[in-house]
């Protein structure tokens, strides 16, 4: 695979992470719900200041530039990563994983850092937040994660008694919030870990030891 593909997909990857956070931002309150497709797809609009799906380095705006720096040193070191395996040529399936991995990282790391200055607060109600007006609601590196798809496949069905623990209570599948970028590094490393096998196995071979001459020598 070449990389100017690779680069190619991740940009493509970007555009759309970020456009639809742009709409988002732009054209809904926070905790706003639009349906798609009733009742499982939805745009529910939250801010994330931690990473994928909610995880968090802990709390306060320091707890925000570490995790934000984190992103930062990923990015970097996945630009160096990805120019690496292109030229030894890993299998495409692996680069492309890496790929989805280093979007999906980019994505994020953009409203980590420019968030905050370009948009104004996004309220639970009256005017929308608006882009580029010179009043941002937080500083550079203290921007918040932009979620909005929302899969509630089962949602808030009150399981059976009989379940141990959870037995009568409201269950819904499947509950996080996330966005373009979270699902490109949820499908990169979930395929990673499926495909290991596959991806890795010339690698493996190639990175095996020749045999020496003195112990073919005596196997003569």
């Amino acid at each position: 695979m070449k990389l100017k593909y690779v680069f190619g997909t991740i940009l493509l990857l970007l555009i759309a992470d970020q456009a639809l956070k742009f709409y988002v931002k732009t054209h809904m309150h926070l905790y706003d719900e639009t349906m798609i497709f009733r009742p499982w797809f939805r745009l529910y609009f939250i801010e994330n200041e931690g990473m994928a799906y909610g995880a968090t380095f802990g709390q306060g705006s320091w707890a925000k530039l570490a995790l934000t720096l984190f992103r930062l040193g990923a990015v970097i070191f996945g630009t160096f990563y990805l120019i690496r395996i292109v030229r030894e040529k890993y299998h495409p399936g692996f680069i492309f994983c890496a790929a989805l991995i280093y979007a999906g990282a980019a994505g994020n790391l953009i409203d980590s850092l420019f968030y905050g200055l370009i948009f104004t607060n996004s309220p639970r109600d009256g005017v929308l937040s608006q882009a580029f007006t010179g009043h941002g609601y937080a500083g550079f590196l203290h921007g918040s994660v932009v979620d909005m798809l929302y899969f509630p496949i089962i949602n808030n069905k009150i399981l059976p008694s009989w379940i141990p623990f959870w037995g009568g209570k409201p269950f819904t599948f499947f509950q996080p919030i996330f966005n373009i970028a979270d699902a490109c590094i949820s499908v990169g490393v979930i395929s990673i870990l499926v495909f290991q096998h596959k991806f890795f196995k010339r690698h493996r071979q190639e990175g095996k030891a020749a045999p020496k001459v003195d112990d073919m020598q005596t196997t003569r």
